[in-house]
């Protein structure tokens, strides 16, 4: 296994849930705050720990309250963080999120000390992306940031995963770079310009995301599982059925199950197997960092569910 290097967001999150989401002007009650680590930069690098993976986070924190609980939480789940710099006079990154009785959320993100990772900081990291096999990145980041990283990274022959959330208009020299494209199906209308609302929508806009040159498009459907295009065809993994508590941080088990079956070997359709049942065991409890699953808890779905 080679390492794997993820540079993003380091987030906050302050979560509380409600009976619904409120309408705009509205106030409703909640209850149950929690703040639990979490940004999808850092969410991915858990989950690939989690799973088994020798991953490095390249980030920054601000000097408040929030910035060292985030970079113990992910030293505690066996993250390298020796490249997440603290930022004097900056705020940590934080989320904002409601969750409602259905388990799906609503989330604000003020990006803090996020929005100031820049390509200086993926120089200072050169030493890892030189041992690295795989780069993973978001978009919760400057997109300046994430296309220099994919320079280096395509510079130094690393396969490159984008997970592009939030959503943003993409260069074509950005998607060049990328080897594996993961959005989710608001995600993968917005970049394909084509509605996803089932498994025949979701492949024609992995279609028309392949033509723009990447060579593997994953859009994940939630409890549809994940539809896979590649110069080989298309396929679909289905999701094994579970009890949602919260959809939070789903999709970035997903990708840490992802990238960290790659790396061990997998095949792409073991992989994605792996990250279906990854993300499905997430969204069976609460939070971010708290939701994401070890390895031997995604195995153990895998068999159950065939």
């Amino acid at each position: 296994m080679g390492r794997i290097v993820v540079v993003g967001s380091l987030n906050m999150d302050l979560v509380v849930k409600a009976d619904r989401m409120p309408v705009p002007g509205e106030t409703i009650r909640g209850h149950g705050f929690h703040a639990i680590p979490g940004g999808k930069g850092a969410n991915q690098a858990a989950a690939i720990a989690l799973l088994g993976g020798e991953v490095a986070m390249v980030g920054h924190v601000g000097d408040d309250v929030f910035g060292p609980q985030l970079v113990g939480n992910l030293q505690a789940k066996g993250v390298d963080t020796r490249h997440v710099s603290t930022l004097a006079g900056v705020a940590t990154g934080t989320a904002l999120i409601i969750v409602d009785g259905r388990g799906e959320n609503s989330i604000v993100i003020a990006a803090g000390a996020n929005g100031l990772v820049s390509p200086r900081d993926i120089d200072s990291c050169d030493d890892l992306l030189r041992q690295a096999e795989y780069l993973v990145l978001q978009l919760e980041i400057p997109l300046e940031t994430v296309s220099y990283a994919i320079q280096k990274a395509t510079h130094y022959g690393l396969q490159v995963v984008l997970n592009p959330a939030p959503a943003s208009d993409l260069p074509a020299a950005l998607l060049g770079g990328v080897r594996y494209l993961v959005p989710n199906e608001s995600e993968a209308a917005f970049l394909s310009g084509q509605k996803v609302s089932d498994v025949a929508t979701a492949r024609r806009a992995a279609q028309r995301l392949h033509a723009q040159g990447v060579p593997v498009v994953i859009i994940t459907l939630g409890s549809q599982g994940a539809l896979v295009l590649t110069d080989d065809g298309a396929f679909q993994v289905p999701a094994p059925r579970v009890q949602v508590v919260d959809t939070t941080a789903a999709g970035d088990a997903f990708v840490g199950g992802l990238v960290a079956s790659l790396n061990r070997g997998l095949s792409l359709r073991q992989a994605v197997r792996c990250a279906v049942c990854a993300g499905a065991v997430a969204v069976t409890r609460f939070g971010a960092q708290t939701s994401l699953p070890t390895h031997a808890e995604v195995q153990s779905l895998c068999d159950m569910s065939g």
